[in-house]
């Protein structure tokens, strides 16, 4: 049986950046620091949410390093080190392990895409190369590749496999994933949306964005679903669905950043080609987040609902 690398909400964390579009690592580390006090299980850097996709080799590094150094072992960290070149994947993935992270997530590789097969080998190489778990990441909506059920058995059984984080948005694929591969392959929700549904059908958690706003709901909201307080569970998502449906009103990361600019936080702009996020979604972000009781600041749009 395999040992998960976290059980419960992992962050899949922005990048703050500066005004001029530079990493800002004092805000990163206190934004780490401040997720792992409200009760974050562990946090993902330089994933999607993370704009990994307009970073560069050293900025990766930058990033990850900044993360390892604040979280302290306190809470797994994930460095995102998914291409769609296997050989680049290597050299991010090993100079992860060498900064210390715990465990990678790598997403199918895109554009280029590949066959089930190329998926297998290489997911397997990039572990095998860099040492560490591996979290393999299906996006299909963004990437065009989705890994088929006969793929995550083989891959689950590979001992570096640690998991998989299943965006797809589709429930009924995730349960399928999870009683053909069981413990050997542990099914994290890639949707802040359906993280319940997936927690009651023997998911161990969720990669969330809405954590970066609400560490500590979502925290609890899978610990209520580990303790099988689905009640409790169940409450809380509904709870947060507004919320999340104005973090995916446009594309991750716009709205996320948005929200963290709002309540105080220095997150900065999205790099091109992603923009600002727009009047719209600003005034639906500030009525969820006043409707949940986060500070709102007030901005010259008049945002704050």
């Amino acid at each position: 049986m395999k040992q998960a690398v976290f059980l419960g909400a992992a962050t899949a964390l922005i990048t703050p950046m500066h005004p001029d579009g530079s990493i800002n690592p004092d805000e990163m580390k206190r934004l780490v620091e401040w997720q792992i006090e409200r009760g974050i299980d562990a946090l993902v850097v330089c994933g999607t949410t993370g704009e990994c996709a307009t970073l560069s080799r050293e900025e990766h590094l930058q990033a990850v390093s900044c993360v390892v150094e604040q979280a302290a072992g306190r809470v797994p960290v994930i460095a995102g080190s998914g291409s769609n070149d296997t050989a680049f994947s290597i050299i991010t993935s090993k100079e992860a392990a060498a900064i210390g992270a715990d465990a990678l997530m790598s997403v199918t590789p895109y554009y280029n895409k590949t066959t089930q097969d190329g998926l297998i080998r290489h997911f397997f190489t990039i572990a095998e190369a860099a040492g560490l778990p591996l979290i393999v990441y299906n996006v299909p909506s963004r990437t065009g590749m989705d890994i088929s059920l006969e793929t995550c058995r083989k891959l689950s059984e590979h001992p570096l496999i640690a998991g998989i984080k299943e965006a797809s948005g589709d429930v009924a694929k995730a349960s399928r994933i999870i009683a053909s591969c069981g413990s050997e392959l542990p099914v994290y929700s890639g949707n802040d949306d359906i993280a319940a549904p997936i927690l009651a059908m023997g998911g161990k958690g969720v990669v969330s964005v809405v954590s970066n706003l609400l560490p500590g709901e979502m925290a609890d909201l899978c610990r209520r679903g580990k303790n099988n307080d689905l009640a409790g569970c169940r409450a809380l998502q509904l709870r947060l669905m507004g919320m999340i449906d104005a973090l995916f009103a446009q594309v991750n990361p716009i709205p996320i950043k948005q929200a963290m600019n709002l309540a105080g936080w220095r997150a900065g702009p999205c790099r091109l080609p992603l923009t600002e996020a727009s009047e719209e979604v600003c005034r639906q972000l500030a009525r969820e987040m006043v409707s949940l009781g986060i500070p709102c600041a007030k901005t010259g749009g008049g945002y704050d609902a």
